[in-house]
């Protein structure tokens, strides 16, 4: 074998992800919501691109008309992902024939103004301030000088529940002060509003709204002090230290159990921002109808009278760049359209799928995968997932993510059938939720219930599906109706 340099003619293929085609798999994930901050930023970016109202045409004659068909077309994202992709035209559904309009909120409940725009709840609401906001400002009125910067420092090591994590000597040492100092501000920080705030541990947040509510007497001390055993409801050795009968027992727990274990989650971060469905879906004379939310989104526009008006006068290379911004904005409202087309197209096969969810409710869901989604509408597993990631379906049922309709199956004890994971959940949580002091059912008992009913699940699943739902074991739970009652 002969040393020296030579060249070589190789042939391979291999999947190159062009702009266009990382741009449409991106826009494939992003909810409502997203995409609307995303065209915002496209709007910056090309001057070819605008906004129209809903209502408006886009004949020839206007000043801003409909983008046609671009020069290059937007690349297929799930031909690039399989070969066995749909293409544009099989993306398409046709409403014609019965179809509703859902823009904003107000559609749905009815409520609209003379001027027919929707209520817009959200505008009374006020920025919630933050417990550390409160605190400051209570600081302000409390203390001054030496005292307030010491209180501000406190302040700022208090977590969103309410309670003070760190070391009163190491914080001392670290501001130069004496620790009587920190102490004294601390007591009163905690007589700050939410009571209980300041707190370094739950029986001292207790205490202090005990001693608020003047109640903090010995025999409630000595409860405070042992609240492991009130956890664990050892009311006979609780009456036995706090020196106390039945009734007094019974209302020393009862006075506990209205206090606040954690006060400072009285305060939010802001606006609580409400989820806006990203599809409609309503049943009709002719099945079942599915829209996509457009009043969350502008309706993207491409310019042509601007664009003629700047290539009359312009360089060729100024030209150049108009072209390509042209190309890129129609490329966009192709790319948007194919969006909203898959979306459906999704959305439509995950109803025919979840029909009888539609119609009776969790208890009929069935299991069901991205890959039977996928194989169902000609689909790449993988587009399937990016639809539904972070979007949410409204129907007369309510308003549910769309990942919430996939979930796996819990096999029958007779027959092929099998019913969703979401389905039995729903069942146990019934179960639970119809329990009383007396008849607490442990977990192997739910699953002979389920068995009964023909679903062949295990006691260990049980208690996952249990855990999951945030309901503690049988012991806990006849320990909180005891404390109940």
């Amino acid at each position: 074998m002969a040393l020296g340099p030579r060249l070589d003619l190789r042939q391979s293929q291999s999947l190159v992800m062009t702009p266009q085609l990382q741009q449409a798999i991106k826009l494939l994930a992003l909810s409502n919501l997203e995409l609307d901050a995303y065209l915002a930023e496209a709007l910056e970016g090309n001057p070819l691109l605008d906004t129209a109202a809903p209502d408006e045409g886009g004949g020839p004659d206007e000043t801003v008309e409909a983008a046609s068909a671009p020069e290059t077309a937007p690349p297929d994202t799930d031909a690039a992902l399989a070969s066995d992709a749909g293409t544009a035209d099989d993306l398409d559904v046709d409403f014609a024939e019965e179809r509703f309009h859902h823009d904003s909120a107000s559609d749905s409940v009815g409520l609209s103004g003379g001027d027919g725009e929707g209520v817009d709840f959200d505008s009374f609401a006020e920025a919630e301030g933050t417990l550390h906001d409160h605190l400051l400002s209570q600081v302000g009125e409390r203390f001054s000088g030496l005292e307030a910067m010491v209180a501000g420092q406190i302040v700022a090591l208090i977590d969103e529940a309410g309670y003070l994590r760190a070391d009163l000597a190491e914080l001392a040492r670290r501001l130069g002060v004496p620790l009587a100092l920190v102490e004294a501000v601390l007591a009163g920080i905690q007589s700050f509003d939410p009571s209980g705030v300041g707190a370094r541990d739950l029986a001292e947040c207790i205490a202090i709204q005990a001693r608020e509510a003047d109640r903090y007497d010995p025999a409630m001390a000595t409860m405070i002090a042992h609240l492991d055993l009130v956890a664990r409801g050892a009311f006979p050795q609780l009456k036995r230290i706090c020196g106390v009968d039945d009734e007094d027992l019974a209302d020393m727990i009862r006075e506990l159990r209205g206090y606040d274990p954690k006060p400072g989650l009285r305060f939010g971060g802001g606006t609580a921002q409400a989820v806006v469905p990203d599809l409609y879906v309503r049943r009709t004379a002719k099945g079942w109808a599915v829209e996509v939310n457009s009043g969350t989104l502008p309706r993207l526009l491409v310019n042509r009278r601007y664009y003629n008006e700047l290539a009359a006068g312009a360089a060729a290379k100024s030209k150049a760049w108009l072209s390509e911004q042209l190309a890129g904005a129609n490329w966009l409202v192709r790319a948007l359209d194919q969006r909203q087309r898959t979306i459906v197209k999704v959305a439509t096969e995950i109803v025919k799928q979840q029909e009888g969810f539609f119609l009776n409710g969790v208890a009929h869901m069935r299991p069901l995968t991205l890959r039977q989604v996928a194989e169902e509408i000609g689909m790449h597993e993988s587009t399937v997932s990016r639809v539904t990631s972070n979007k949410y379906l409204s129907c007369a049922r309510g308003l549910f993510e769309l990942k919430y309709f996939f979930s796996s199956g819990i096999s029958a004890t007779e027959g092929d059938g099998a019913v969703s994971a979401e389905a039995v959940k729903s069942r146990i949580r019934a179960l639970i939720e119809a329990e009383d002091a007396k008849t607490i059912l442990s977990d192997e008992t739910i699953a002979q219930k389920l068995a009964a009913e023909g679903h062949d699940i295990a006691r260990r699943t049980v208690v996952k599906y249990r855990e999951a739902m945030g309901y503690g074991s049988s012991v806990q739970r006849r320990r909180q109706k005891a404390l109940a009652g």
